[in-house]
């Protein structure tokens, strides 16, 4: 930089539908590093940009859980070439949010590139894990199937910016679902670079909606939303998640908890493919 140059901090916007819309309010904060210098801006959700995401995530959905498995798995194969592609940067910012070392921050840019491989290869597989040709007495096949609940809401990981968000949003999106992703409050930046991704990639707008913005003020709205059919909650502290299962609870979403031992500290897993997805039997009759 020139010497006695002012630097320009960039104001993130909100990634709704495709589309990088303003907060609805026009609001934003300040993004600090680990030690507490300005980094940035970033939007400041409103309870309407929520329900405008849900929306987008729903008009979404039915085309993304007609799409194949095998297709499905080729877009995150696409995130995952475009995440690697500007591995540089993630780490930059990863490091400066997270305080972490650069040698770490590559680690975990390598980890998040590795965790969308993962899962774009359960795609066309998870059928055969989680569904069954059921033993049935008559002239009948009987399968049961694994297919999408639908519009999943997800509140991120507060302290694992990148590694964390990937890891719970590519088990939601490759079986079928669509989300509405509430990124760290504190560490926005790598989530809503993740975003530039993904609207450059091949996902369709509207599979994956992504707000910044206060918690207190935004996780309520998502679990009471009635158009939402799961909500996983893993970035919500233990004493906080009580109050939004309740609020859940009025159109009984399915409800993931927070584990004591998250994955993206240590292996992935397929089984958390299977918190957001029905299983739906078929009855189909012997031809002569």
């Amino acid at each position: 930089m020139l010497e006695g140059r002012l630097a320009v901090n960039k104001t993130y916007k909100l990634y709704i539908a495709g589309a990088f819309p303003r907060s609805e309010s026009g609001r934003s904060y300040p993004v600090r590093t680990a030690d507490g210098t300005h980094l940035a801006n970033a939007a400041l959700a409103s309870r309407k940009d929520v329900r405008e995401a849900v929306a987008a995530a729903r008009a979404a959905q039915p085309k993304w859980a007609r799409a194949t498995a095998y297709n499905r798995g080729q877009i995150l194969y696409r995130i995952a070439e475009m995440l690697e592609e500007r591995s540089a940067q993630f780490a930059e910012q990863v490091a400066r949010c997270e305080g972490l070392a650069g040698t770490e921050a590559v680690l975990v840019v390598s980890a998040s590139v590795d965790r969308l491989v993962y899962y774009a290869g359960w795609s066309d597989k998870v059928a055969q894990v989680a569904g069954a040709a059921n033993p049935v007495a008559g002239p009948y096949f009987n399968f049961s199937l694994p297919g999408p609940t639908g519009v999943i809401g997800i509140i991120a990981p507060p302290d694992s910016s990148l590694l964390g968000l990937v890891s719970v949003l590519a088990p939601v999106i490759v079986t079928g679902n669509t989300a509405v992703v509430l990124a760290s409050e504190e560490r926005p930046l790598p989530a809503v670079t993740f975003a530039e991704v993904l609207a450059t990639s091949d996902v369709p707008g509207g599979v994956v909606n992504l707000l910044t913005g206060r918690l207190a003020e935004l996780a309520p709205v998502l679990a009471a939303h009635r158009d939402v059919d799961g909500l996983d909650l893993c970035g919500v502290a233990e004493q906080d998640a009580a109050a939004l299962e309740r609020a859940a609870a009025d159109n009984v979403k399915r409800v993931l908890r927070a584990e004591r031992s998250p994955e993206w500290e240590h292996r992935p897993s397929p089984r958390r493919m299977l918190h957001f997805v029905e299983i739906k039997t078929v009855w189909h009759p012997i031809g002569a």
